[in-house]
């Protein structure tokens, strides 16, 4: 448990009748990303809301950065930060004095909170527009500004509640650059997006929240071979060929047009090698093979029962 940032068991929720966390348990290893992920109404901003102590769960019980969620929730507020997707940004303010306030609101002394303003207005590539207002700092810039401001109180774990909404592509992989330095650095993260693709390229772990239940935890990875529709594509340089690897394998779908045969698999290592050495052993040359499995839209989809169309 020592070096877990965050270890939960049965944590919930409900609001009248409405059950909105059904008993979730939850085990982090600092200096990781992990990354919540389900659909509108799934839990996922109540679970961020408890365990940043925004909140009271209804039952279960939890420790964050080593303190117990009920009864050390002011050493909790010490540890951790907050970043959601609507910024903490007062647009009035330049970068700089947004920084100072909340150095103040850290208790920070005077000299500490500039020397700290400094050092992450230079980090977030901030510092050129610090005397400006906030306002006039495109969507990236007051999104660094807003991560910036919650590293002012040094936290080891951060919750990132969908960081990177309305971010164009490149602000976006801005944000992820900087995400993975602050791990580099040590800290943990807690990231909720709905966008899959950077749960996919981010998170150490995934888990996938549905009517307040975990359905799902994984790597990426792991999660992917959940779900059928991988295969392995052989291509060949003749009929000849094709027709022999279908012969050998058993199973596959060949196409004489393309000289391909798509054999189903779970892409797994152990499974292409099984493949190739089989092929090899009847001496069966294959040109190309490429290898395809399911993304993380089609886990999502698949084990929430969502429609393509409703998805990002």
């Amino acid at each position: 448990m020592s070096n877990l940032a965050i270890a939960a068991n049965g944590l919930r929720k409900s609001y009248g009748d409405k059950v909105v966390l059904d008993g979730v348990d939850l085990a982090i290893p600092e200096g990781t990303i992990f990354s919540l992920l389900g659909p509108n109404g799934a839990g996922k901003t109540t679970t961020v809301q408890i365990l940043s102590t925004l909140i009271r769960a209804d039952g279960g019980e939890a420790r964050v950065s080593g303190f117990d969620l009920r009864r050390q929730a002011d050493d909790v507020r010490d540890a951790i930060g907050v970043t959601g997707q609507y910024s903490a940004v007062d647009k009035l303010l330049t970068g700089e004095e947004n920084l100072l306030l909340m150095g103040d609101l850290r208790h920070l002394s005077r000299r500490d909170g500039r020397r700290r303003a400094a050092e992450l207005l230079e980090r977030f590539d901030l510092a050129e527009a610090a005397k400006k207002p906030a306002g006039t700092y495109s969507g990236g810039m007051q999104r660094r500004l807003d991560l910036a401001m919650t590293l002012v109180g040094d936290p080891r774990l951060i919750f990132l509640d969908e960081p990177t909404t309305g971010l164009d592509p490149r602000s976006r992989r801005g944000m992820w650059q900087m995400v993975r330095e602050l791990v580099r650095d040590g800290v943990t993260i807690f990231l909720t997006t709905q966008y899959l693709e950077e749960a996919d390229e981010l998170a150490d772990r995934i888990a996938l929240l549905d009517h307040g239940r975990l359905i799902a935890e994984g790597t990426a990875e792991e999660l992917k071979r959940l779900i059928p529709g991988g295969h392995i594509l052989l291509r060949f340089a003749d009929t000849d060929l094709l027709d022999a690897a279908g012969s050998t394998l058993g199973t596959g779908i060949p196409d004489a047009e393309t000289l391909t045969l798509q054999v189903p698999s779970d892409g797994s290592v152990q499974a292409i090698r099984e493949l190739l050495n089989t092929l090899d052993e009847r001496a069966i040359r294959i040109d190309e093979m490429s290898v395809h499995t399911p993304d993380l839209d089609d886990v999502f989809l698949t084990l929430t029962g969502q429609q393509k169309e409703t998805t990002r």
